[in-house]
């Protein structure tokens, strides 16, 4: 099959995918809706303290091949290959209800969250609920309000109890990152193969996607993912507000 038609088709079906994203990833959209979610996760917790727990949020890396010059050095992470970040928002159960991607490889995920819309509209979660992240991302409680683990080096047996459950909880978008690139193997175990102002759009399909296969009952077990390319981030860090600069 020649090259261009390839194009054409990868191209075409990407865009046809995207066009649906907001009837397939979507926020709680009710009061029930959201009591659900929320009770998912005190579950995965197991604990009662996480019953305002509205979400998990992480970013996970996407390899591709970067640009020439000086600029593809901004899409080099600290694993040292080039990448597009990813950041997610997931239920109790692995589906996405908010992503945004694009940035390059070398931004931490603290300043992703910054420029993201969840950030700017401040619309989601609603008073009295939270997100929850690792310890990449600072505690906040406004605009977004996000819960992180204790630091590692905070002792106590109340510390050392609240960052299990909140482990326990917050690992479902790390299996829900898992999920994807399992179903979806030659897309992100290796560098993609497009150009990389439309890896965002490829991307954007795949977590379409992941949910249309999550709705259809189509699960994989624990063992058959891989693990993320990019280990957490240890202690809580305060949020950027630089602009949008790539490096």
């Amino acid at each position: 099959m020649p090259r261009s038609t390839v194009h054409y088709i990868v191209h075409r079906v990407t865009e046809e995918v995207v066009a649906i994203r907001h009837k397939v990833i979507f926020l709680p959209k009710t009061p029930e809706h959201l009591e659900e979610v929320s009770r998912g996760f005190a579950g995965l917790a197991r604990h009662r303290a996480f019953i305002k727990a509205a979400g998990a949020i992480d970013g996970c890396h996407i390899r591709i091949k970067p640009p020439s010059g000086p600029d593809g050095q901004c899409y080099r992470n600290r694993k040292l290959f080039p990448s597009i970040i990813l950041q997610a928002v997931c239920d109790h159960q692995g589906r996405f209800i908010d992503t945004y991607v694009g940035w390059p490889g070398s931004v931490h995920d603290s300043r992703v969250l910054c420029h993201s819309p969840l950030y700017a509209q401040s619309s989601y979660p609603p008073p009295g609920h939270f997100i929850l992240a690792d310890g990449g991302y600072p505690c906040l409680q406004r605009p977004l309000p996000l819960i992180t683990p204790y630091k590692k080096q905070v002792q106590g047996v109340g510390a050392k109890r609240f960052n299990s459950h909140h482990s326990r909880a917050r690992s479902i978008i790390e299996r829900a990152f898992g999920m994807m690139k399992t179903w979806f193997r030659s897309i992100f175990l290796q560098a993609l193969e497009v150009h990389y102002t439309f890896v965002p759009h490829v991307v954007t399909a795949c977590t379409i996607l992941h949910n249309i296969c999550l709705s259809a009952g189509d699960m994989l077990a624990p063992e058959d993912e891989p693990e993320d390319d990019v280990e957490e981030d240890g202690g809580r860090q305060r949020c950027s507000v630089a602009g949008p600069t790539l490096c």
